[in-house]
């Protein structure tokens, strides 16, 4: 997956709209659509035998296109149909198909499969009957395409609305969909496409994360000038170790360890200190290890009456969901998982998107909304969803090696919105280069090679 514009279903119907209002004749688009997610298909499975199932809206025209296209390539193809077209564009596409139409319950399977049922409008679920058909040809084929979204899927809420296949392709057209980049429904491809139609993306729009372009240090640079993060320790501190090893690794120049307890296993480059010192300091961590007691608030309450560029994380959240202090925020971070998220913001209508965003809106600052299905939100709208990285990220620690990385990019560009997309774009590239089973510790040893890739 490739970054670009996420859009909700209203916003791609308002995208659609403009193309027409400025002279784009619909059927033009749909056959745009269609050709191009021929492309791909024919890229990805050449010359196998495809049958495109085609419903009766747009989505179904665009199936229609896709048998066309895919026939004038060579490739042998089958139409079923769920039933007659209900739109111009719809009927032009099959006209110009021209071929046999198979009915769904007819047609026999085929080494790909193209589910062009229903698009992105879908608001319930399929009947029993075409379901269970579905799921049949998918699981018969080698190859098989959703088009736009798979076939029972609301495509805002991200979720199914009756039982839905896994596909080997979902190709999105225009632009990338809520139910292409958030859970569960993220899951129902194993590779997501996107085919550009022309769409112009709104302002306001969410964005797939993109690789980021960092850069080398001046060559005048020190540490000071690279940015001093500190972290500070509490009750575990193998945890605030960890993430001052990553954030030692993130492209920061002096990472200083605040706190009482010894963690012998520390690189010597990071200082360690026992006073909560945080002088020239350009970002302050704390939540890592931290501890929920009265001696924790009182190291979290320093942290946030330091007047510093701040990433709050793991206890740190407890506490202020638990304590809500209020503070002169700078610029800062907070990286919530989804119970932590649920502790400090209770229940938040919409979807991931919506709700990170609502969350940013109210905190005044960066929301980093973990999961598989990561989400980057800014108090400007801005957001940010990043891609399913390694389902191997699920051991413990990992949190901790985000919130360094945070930290450390927050020192390095004072920018806490970019920070949070580079440093979670970090771990995810570490985490392809660690391969399987790997435990957190691990992923520091693939952080230079990470971040050297994108220079």
């Amino acid at each position: 997956m490739r970054g670009g514009p996420i859009l909700s279903v209203a916003q791609m119907r308002t995208a659609e709209q403009a193309l027409f209002d400025a002279g784009v004749d619909p059927y033009a688009l749909m056959c745009r659509a269609g050709e191009g997610a021929a492309e791909v298909i024919w890229r990805a499975g050449h010359l196998r035998e495809t049958l495109v199932l085609c419903g009766p809206g747009n989505n179904g025209g665009d199936g229609y296109v896709v048998a066309r296209a895919l026939r004038d390539l060579g490739v042998p193809v089958r139409v079923a149909a769920l039933a007659a077209p209900g739109t111009d564009s719809a009927r032009k596409a099959r006209a110009a198909w021209g071929g046999p139409v198979e009915t769904l319950e007819e047609a026999a399977p085929a080494a790909q499969l193209v589910d062009a049922l229903f698009g992105i409008g879908l608001t319930r679920g399929l009947a029993p009957d075409p379901a269970e058909r579905l799921a049949q040809l998918v699981d018969a084929a080698q190859h098989s395409y959703a088009i736009d979204v798979p076939s029972g899927v609301e495509s805002d809420a991200a979720i199914a609305l009756s039982p839905v296949p896994v596909f080997t392709h979902c190709i999105s057209l225009g632009a990338w969909k809520p139910a292409h980049v958030l859970m569960p429904s993220a899951a129902l491809a194993a590779q997501h496409w996107l085919v550009d139609i022309g769409i112009a993306a709104p302002a306001e729009g969410a964005m797939a994360l993109a690789a980021p372009r960092f850069g080398a240090p001046a060559r005048d640079a020190h540490k000071y000038t690279r940015g001093l993060v500190a972290v500070v320790a509490g009750d575990m501190p193998g945890a605030s170790g960890l993430s001052a090893e990553a954030a030692a690794r993130s492209g920061a120049g002096y990472v200083r360890l605040l706190g009482d307890a010894a963690e012998p296993g520390l690189s010597h480059a990071i200082v360690r200190s026992k006073a909560l010192a945080f002088d020239r300091a350009r970002a302050v961590l704390v939540g890592p290890g931290l501890g929920r007691g009265e001696a924790a608030w009182q190291r979290l309450s320093a942290a946030l009456e330091a007047g510093i560029p701040l990433v709050a994380d793991a206890d740190a959240l407890w506490l202020i969901g638990e304590r809500k202090p209020a503070w002169a925020r700078p610029p800062a971070i907070l990286t919530p998982h989804e119970g932590e998220f649920a502790h400090l913001f209770g229940t938040l209508a919409g979807n991931k998107i919506d709700r990170t965003r609502q969350a940013a809106t109210h905190m005044e600052t960066v929301i980093v909304h973990k999961g598989t299905d990561t989400v980057i939100a800014a108090p400007d709208g801005r957001c940010v969803v990043a891609p399913p990285a390694s389902a191997w990220l699920s051991t413990a620690g990992t949190g901790d090696v985000l919130a360094g990385l945070c930290a450390g990019r927050l020192a390095v560009t004072v920018d806490a919105f970019r920070a949070a997309c580079e440093a979670v774009w970090l771990q995810g590239e570490a985490a392809r280069r660690a391969g399987a089973a790997f435990v957190a510790d691990d992923l520091l040893v693939h952080l230079p090679a990470a971040l050297e890739s994108a220079l």
